[in-house]
């Protein structure tokens, strides 16, 4: 059952989702995902697709959205390693990469680091089994030294098929503590990747709604941002969420709900 706390409010103009948990359980369509892309584009509606995912690589996530049957452009889909290389290309950062090796094709663009150098930044992403203690503290290092800290996603966990796992943000906390500093936030909740979701949608945030399986990353930061969100009860979510939920935001049971919360006939 839908929840709606203000159901006479218009519908958005636009639509961000997330995706693992909400479109996608592992490379599987959830059911009636496809079918949401496909309303909305059936109604002219324009949507974007929104991860904190950092374990593929921009083109990796592509290719396994598009042999899951979404029909979908390349520009349509967001992931924070795009961001962050941009943004190190900007800054011309040298950067220490903590991140999964399936990434390193997105900053291969970027300034290299070579032996030898010290980092202008670290960049912080799910780097799964490479989260040791050394590598950590040569993490650490750079950042006492004046490395610039950024994270590809602040998100606490995420839902795999075997039960939850780490995500990358504990790690950057941990950092952020131990160096005391604060991380340039390239990944959700952070309001530059909502910024540049929304300039890509050619909308401003209040015209644009994020659906979401995250109370935190995905809600929070969306309202934070100045768009509206609707939590989908799959994915991450835990039935405690809903005491966690910001005023204003909506529930739904699953993205089809969800659209037709949004979009009531």
């Amino acid at each position: 059952m839908s929840h709606d706390p203000s159901p006479n409010r218009p519908p958005p103009a636009g639509i961000i989702f997330d995706i693992g948990g909400v479109l996608t359980d592992g490379r599987a369509a959830l059911p009636g995902a496809r079918a949401a892309l496909d309303t909305l584009r059936a109604r002219g509606i324009p949507f974007l697709l929104l991860t904190n995912t950092t374990r593929q690589s921009h083109a990796q996530l592509y290719a396994s959205l598009i042999q899951a049957g979404f029909a979908l452009r390349p520009e349509q889909l967001l992931t924070p390693a795009r961001a962050a290389a941009d943004a190190l290309c900007a800054a011309n950062h040298r950067a220490l990469c903590v991140i999964h090796p399936n990434l390193a094709e997105d900053f291969a663009h970027c300034p290299p680091l070579i032996d030898g150098q010290s980092p202008d930044a670290v960049v912080i992403g799910d780097a799964a089994d490479a989260f040791s203690y050394a590598t950590l503290n040569r993490a650490f290092r750079a950042l006492m030294a004046g490395a610039r800290l950024y994270s590809l996603s602040d998100s606490r966990y995420f839902q795999e098929p075997d039960g939850l796992s780490l995500d990358a943000g504990p790690f950057v906390r941990l950092l952020e503590m131990a160096a005391t500093t604060t991380a340039i936030a390239c990944g959700k909740p952070g309001a530059t990747v909502f910024a540049r979701a929304c300039a890509a949608l050619g909308l401003p945030p209040e015209s644009i709604t994020l659906i979401g399986d995250d109370v935190h990353s995905d809600i929070g930061g969306a309202q934070a941002a100045g768009l509206g969100a609707l939590l989908v009860q799959t994915g991450k979510f835990r039935p405690e969420d809903l005491t966690a939920l910001p005023p204003g935001a909506r529930v739904a049971r699953d993205v089809q709900d969800a659209l037709a919360t949004l979009f009531p006939a």
